[in-house]
């Protein structure tokens, strides 16, 4: 199999957003994420392998055979030409997307949800779920304009969190809201100009309730119409100079404040 191949042209291909919408396929480039993805095998289509990162991540092949996956062993070139990394690690593999609709997503009985309104810059979405997938979240919606999260720095920011998460991708924001409102999530916009601070919320017994944190724009944070749909902004204090948190680290913060509120309850309520 050369670059000029025709199963390599059409993976090339997937780079482009229409061609990933149009086919429901993204590609998952590196050795985690591969692994990630072999978790869930039935969103695989394909793995793609120079002899070397074969022999480096011995444990891969072996999870793709047993799991029916097809295997093509390729050269360093092919690899080059479908990736999009600018050092690639000689793996990757063709995924079906594995986006859920929102009522599936977002149910009754859910504890904590992510969801980022206009999330523009591809590596915040990737991280944004990678937080979420680590702070235990039990969901995750990408609403508004939103950038696609099956973008190839999006999946490799995700670090393999993207095949852990139910997510839902909501065109409108305030759908999104009422969705998780109806599952019976209070809704906790974060919002560094709020009155009410991440440890006051704490205090209030805010955080202990089953969550879905809003998070807005990198640069704009959230409209102001999306702002007024949360039950109560909170701020995330800034305790040195800083100016602010980015996004990432913002949803971070409040998503593992709410984690570690609702554990500590959960584990007293089994003493």
């Amino acid at each position: 199999m050369t670059p000029r191949s025709r199963r390599v042209k059409e993976v090339r291909r997937l780079r482009a957003r229409r061609t990933r919408q149009q086919l429901r396929h993204f590609v998952a480039e590196g050795p985690q994420a591969v692994r990630e993805a072999l978790g869930r095998v039935d969103l695989l289509v394909e793995v793609f392998a120079t002899a070397q990162a074969a022999q480096r991540h011995h444990d891969l092949r072996p999870l793709a055979v047993q799991a029916g996956v097809r295997w093509t062993e390729v050269g360093d070139d092919v690899i080059d030409a479908v990736a999009d990394a600018v050092s690639p690690q000689g793996v990757l593999a063709v995924c079906r997307f594995l986006d859920e609709p929102l009522a599936r997503v977002v149910v009754p009985g859910s504890r904590l949800a992510l969801i980022g309104v206009d999330v523009r810059d591809p590596g915040n979405a990737g991280t944004l779920l990678r937080c979420a997938d680590a702070a235990g979240a039990d969901a995750a919606v990408l609403a508004g304009a939103s950038v696609d999260p099956y973008n190839a720095k999006a999946v490799r920011a995700s670090a393999g969190s993207l095949f852990h998460l139910p997510l839902a991708l909501v065109p409108d924001p305030v759908v999104a809201v009422a969705a998780a409102r109806a599952a019976g999530l209070q809704i906790l916009a974060a919002d560094g100009a709020a009155d009410v601070r991440l440890d006051e919320a704490e205090r209030r017994g805010l955080l202990a309730r089953p969550t879905a944190w809003l998070l807005g724009n990198e640069a704009h944070g959230l409209a102001a119409h999306v702002r007024g749909l949360a039950d109560e902004a909170v701020a995330v204090p800034l305790y040195g100079r800083a100016e602010s948190l980015n996004l990432a680290t913002a949803a971070a913060v409040c998503l593992y404040a709410s984690a570690r509120v609702q554990r500590l309850v959960v584990a007293d309520a089994g003493d």
